[in-house]
């Protein structure tokens, strides 16, 4: 029988978990507030897809954008649910009294990052959508799109690269 060494451990967030969470979370508000706001002034139809170029491949009921802020704010609750019990994340066999608190508070700041990178995807492409809605743009604008899903990438090879180097 294998008996697991995960005690609950009560970390503080560190300032850049912080500040990483007002900017996502204000993200995320923003984009809702503003969609409140363009709301009767959006067309009966909006984007609904996007091709990989980002140009509008489908177009949907105005009534089918509010699923992006409903899946950014749901995403939000799962991940911060999960961020609040690192004792629960996978951890390597290496994980023993004298690393426990490296190994959580990093998993923690890697689904902080997570977490709040993906609120600020949701966000961009709200906006995104309700500017192509009102004709003032074209196409979801590939290069903040890219640089946003680069970000979320280089958040999750720095947290590989960083728990492989936890001794």
């Amino acid at each position: 029988m294998l008996i697991y060494f995960r005690p609950k451990l009560i970390l503080p967030k560190t300032t850049a978990e912080k500040i990483a969470d007002i900017i996502g979370i204000g993200a995320l508000l923003i984009a809702i507030l503003y969609l409140i706001m363009s709301w009767s002034s959006l067309p009966l139809e909006v984007p609904a897809h996007y091709g990989i170029g980002g140009e509008v491949d489908r177009w949907g009921s105005k009534y089918e954008l509010l699923l992006l802020p409903v899946i950014g704010c749901f995403l939000h609750l799962i991940l911060n649910f999960a961020e609040k019990r690192p004792h629960t994340h996978n951890y390597p066999d290496r994980l023993n009294e004298s690393n426990v608190e490296a190994f959580y508070t990093h998993s923690r700041k890697m689904l902080n990052y997570t977490k709040n990178i993906c609120n600020i995807l949701f966000a961009y492409i709200t906006w995104r959508t309700v500017l192509i809605g009102l004709g003032q743009v074209e196409g979801l604008g590939m290069i903040p799109f890219t640089s946003i899903l680069i970000a979320l990438f280089v958040v999750i090879g720095w947290g590989i690269f960083k728990s492989v180097k936890i001794k």
